[in-house]
């Protein structure tokens, strides 16, 4: 009694039906509480879906990473719209080229796949702040998710954009979106504003119309369900493998006790944090666990495709759990579809599970995109960061008589410069020191240029110091992603509070907010030329080489052997971080898309601690996940 979507079948009435061919307009993706499923044009329907995230998958590979979906056997898509990655600044807007969301939705229409939409405005996602823009803290007392009037007509102010150009595509209206997903759970947040859910429920209603089929996710809490649904809302579940699936769709019928069973976020992998263990979920469980929904004609939603890091700054979020624990860049959680592309044994496993409930696609698996190893390439220093601040901060620094944060100056990512001057001798050994929770989140400290030491979040808030009357003193600030779960979201970034000297505050400090990406992307530093720096490893600087691929540019993956953390741009692309010495990530996916085949290929490195004294990348066919190193390892001879 299943109904599959098969190529195009999402895309026009079967003309099979009577009830259909006497009415075009017919087309319907509804509830059915009697017979607790979805009815898809009068049929009953259940989907089998994964996720994918086109903010995280170059364009070029667009299709290549759907259509593996597609013969995957799954008959729908996910997909997260992170606000965001849409409207950089108040009512400034893009859409174009990785952005474009409206040419991603008719990809997937025209391979055949069904949309569940994740609008948000919250996504979580592990996404910088879980979707949403920084920019809303430059009012530092606004309540986020909650009915705070500045929030909301923000939100109001965001969907008006982009619900108009999700209202044609809606599968009622001739195009491939069968659901939207409202907030994100929401139950697992503080707030618990149902005057906010009633609001958002408002303006989907008003700005997509009454028939489009409107749900929320939350966990199998009873707590979080509560507060995480809304009458008028459809409210569906998540959870993961090893899961007793009885008792977790039993959570949903205690809140939805007639219509479809919805897992809307199946975990087949989980996320990295740095410094702990690389994430895996075994192949059998994952499969065992879907074969089980599908057995009690559950629609399930599998986290199935999470891919690359690849947009034009850094956008992992970080979860906060007892302390703050930013997400790696790799968004390869021991996922189906590696963060390549490239199908795994999982993905097959969950394949043969879906071949036993509906039909596979006809023809083979895409294959794995080629890689290739480039092998050693050589840098060399360009710059001490504190020598380019002319060129990182053109507009010039802003003075005040105590640190302000990164909103207080309206910078979104990356880093931010603290410049003052010792005001006494400080002869014997003094206490550099920050208040608890303000130093977000990570302190690069030099004393006269000369690289001291790192405060840290949660971890080291004092160094200890000497120095003389008027000695330079700089903190170089770097956000590591704003909070996506798990605590409030108003993350602010920066010094949040004082820096003291044994306890006496300093103050007169010239801040600089840094525009590296934008000086990268412009071609900086590889038209510049090279600052007679100091040669020293230690402290923040820019590294810069280039390589010449042999007439081809095939995926690959860089790792940095004796580097200790910092940034990666390829031809202008921001790469991502790399932290080789905390960990599991070891490489960085270079996409084939970002190199050129015909000519060299640029690499600026901003190392924050030190480099090794041979500075060399290494470009690899496979990528290093699971290890952490000690600092101090260098590059072979």
């Amino acid at each position: 009694a299943w109904e599959g979507a098969g190529p195009g079948e999402g895309l026009q009435p079967s003309s099979s039906s009577p009830l259909l061919q006497a009415s075009p307009s017919a087309r319907s993706f509804q509830l059915d509480y009697e017979h607790n499923c979805f009815r898809k044009d009068g049929a009953p329907f259940r989907y089998i879906s994964g996720s994918i995230h086109y903010a995280r998958v170059p364009r070029p590979a667009w299709r290549d990473r759907l259509l593996k979906m597609y013969m995957s056997g799954l008959s729908a898509v996910q997909v997260y719209v992170p606000w965001n990655y849409h409207e950089t600044l108040p009512g400034v807007y893009d859409f174009s080229g990785n952005r474009d969301v409206e040419a991603f939705l008719d990809l997937t229409a025209e391979l055949g796949l069904l949309v569940i939409l994740r609008p948000g405005p919250y996504i979580c996602a592990e996404w910088e702040m879980g979707g949403l823009p920084s920019w809303l803290l430059w009012k530092p007392d606004i309540i986020l998710r909650s009915s705070d009037r500045a929030y909301l007509a923000a939100v109001d102010s965001w969907l008006h954009i982009l619900l108009p150009k999700i209202k044609p595509r809606l599968y009622q209206h001739g195009g491939n979106i069968i659901s939207v997903q409202v907030e994100n759970e929401y139950g697992s947040y503080y707030a618990c504003d149902h005057g906010y859910l009633r609001h958002l429920l408002g303006s989907f209603r008003a700005l997509l119309g009454s028939e489009v089929l409107l749900f929320t996710t939350d966990s199998t809490q009873a707590e979080e369900l509560r507060c995480g649904t809304l009458q008028g809302l459809y409210a569906t579940i998540d959870f993961g493998p090893g899961s007793n699936v009885t008792e977790a769709f039993g959570a949903q019928r205690r809140v939805e006790p007639k219509g479809p069973l919805v897992n809307s976020e199946y975990y087949t992998g989980w996320l990295d944090y740095w410094g702990e263990a690389h994430a895996s979920t075994s192949a059998a469980l994952v499969a065992q666990g879907l074969e089980d929904m599908l057995q009690l004609g559950a629609s399930v939603n599998m986290q199935v495709s999470p891919f690359l890091q690849l947009t034009s700054l850094p956008w992992p979020g970080a979860d906060y759990k007892d302390q703050y624990k930013p997400v790696t860049t790799s968004y390869d959680y021991d996922a189906p579809l590696s963060e390549a592309g490239d199908p795994t044994e999982k993905l097959f496993a969950i394949r043969t599970v879906i071949s036993k409930f509906q039909p596979l696609p006809v023809g083979p698996m895409p294959p794995a995109t080629p890689k290739y190893a480039y092998g050693w390439v050589a840098l060399r220093k360009h710059a001490d960061l504190l020598d380019v601040l002319d060129v990182l901060c053109p507009s010039g620094p802003i003075q005040s008589q105590f640190p302000l944060t990164f909103e207080a100056t309206k910078q979104a990512h990356g880093f931010v410069m603290y410049h003052t001057q010792l005001p006494w001798d400080v002869p014997d050994p003094a206490t550099l020191s920050a208040p608890p929770h303000s130093i977000c989140d990570r302190g690069y400290v030099m004393l006269q240029k000369e690289y001291q030491g790192t405060l840290e979040r949660d971890r080291r808030a004092a160094l200890l110091v000497t120095g003389r009357t008027g000695d330079t003193l700089d903190v170089l600030l770097e956000n590591m992603g704003r909070i996506s779960f798990g605590a409030n979201t108003s993350d602010f970034k920066g010094l949040l509070g004082n820096l003291s000297l044994n306890s006496s505050l300093l103050s007169n400090w010239l801040i600089y907010p840094l525009a590296i990406d934008t000086a990268v992307q412009q071609g900086w530093p590889h038209i510049a030329q090279p600052k007679s720096s100091s040669g020293g490893r230690v402290g923040p600087a820019f590294y810069t080489g280039t390589f010449e691929t042999p007439g081809i540019a095939w995926d690959t993956f860089v790792k940095f052997p004796g580097w200790s953390k910092g940034l990666l741009w390829i031809n202008g692309f921001n790469l991502g971080r790399y932290w080789t010495c905390r960990g599991p990530q070891q490489t960085l996916f270079v996409p084939g898309s970002v190199l050129h085949a015909d000519r060299p290929n640029n690499i600026t490195v901003l190392e924050l601690e030190g480099a090794p004294l041979n500075p060399l990348l290494l470009f690899l066919d496979q990528p290093f996940f699971n290890r952490t190193l000690s600092c101090n390892t260098m590059a072979p001879e």
